[in-house]
């Protein structure tokens, strides 16, 4: 079995839950701009509390890695949030995790890790997976918006990098729990900036805390998960297996929002599990 994939596994569980809270929010009218703001920071104070106590927020230059990271984070979640306001969860949330098809080929490019016959099949599968879902009839019928999809195409490459920066910076010598939370000082900062900018004013709706608060627990713990699984394996498996969240998130999109799982949707998830057990054994 791949080193670090049983935490990669709970990583793909906890981005699935935030993959629904984020829909969940964009439902009920809540802007994205101040729920990444909000999720923000609850992510930020509860990270540097979680390492300062358990002795792992170690400041190096190593770390910076991960507040460029952050950077990148805020880029795609704020698009991602924003892609939901007119795109099903359970079609935007397979594009949007699409990132690890691009996270793997910069870790295979940039920092040489291998690329065996498995890895390319269960890549291959993934993408054959993200374009069953993406190509559903529905969308000839306006099921998918060009705003929607541009968003969160965005989202998706922005994500790519980020993941990409997280194994550099791990690499460098800097603790997961330190790259979680140098990640959550940029994050949270331009995340605030963005919130003002965006509404002129630093407005709170109580109603958000609901799903924004949750949504960045969900996260910290991924994240965390995500990173002390890349300190032990390859981001070319283990970000792919996080990512692969799509396949909860689909299934719970169709169960609480009632969004349509026709065939060619099943198919694609079919074909992503058989994707998640090559990335195992690859």
């Amino acid at each position: 079995m791949t080193p670090g994939l049983l935490f990669a596994l709970g990583a793909m569980l906890c981005f699935g839950v935030s993959d629904l809270l984020y829909k969940r929010a964009a439902a009920t009218g809540v802007g994205a701009a101040q729920f990444v703001m909000l999720q923000a920071w609850v992510f930020a104070p509860t990270i540097n509390i979680y390492a300062f106590a358990t002795g792992t927020l170690d400041i190096h230059w190593s770390a910076a890695w991960g507040s460029l990271a952050g950077v990148f984070s805020l880029i795609a979640f704020y698009n991602f949030a924003r892609s939901l306001k007119d795109g099903a969860v359970s079609t935007n949330a397979p594009i949007f995790r699409l990132n690890f098809s691009l996270t793997a080929l910069l870790a295979i490019v940039l920092l040489g890790e291998t690329l065996t016959w498995a890895k390319a099949g269960a890549l291959a599968g993934a993408l054959v997976a993200v374009w069953l879902l993406l190509g559903e009839p529905g969308a000839a019928r306006g099921g998918i918006k060009l705003a929607s999809l541009t968003r969160v195409l965005v989202a998706t490459v922005a994500m790519a990098f980020a993941n990409l920066f997280y194994k550099v910076g791990l690499q460098h010598g800097a603790l997961p729990e330190t790259m979680v939370a140098a990640q959550a000082w940029a994050f949270s900062s331009l995340a605030t900036v963005l919130a003002v900018m965006h509404e002129r004013r630093l407005r709170l709706t109580p109603a958000v805390w609901r799903y924004s608060a949750p949504a960045a627990m969900a996260l910290l713990i991924g994240f965390v998960l995500l990173l002390h699984g890349l300190a032990l394996g390859p981001a070319s498996v283990l970000v792919p297996v996080a990512q692969m969240s799509f396949v909860f998130t689909a299934l719970f999109g169709a169960v609480m929002f009632r969004e349509h799982l026709n065939n060619r949707k099943r198919l694609g998830l079919a074909i992503a599990a058989m994707a998640l057990a090559l990335f195992a054994v690859s």
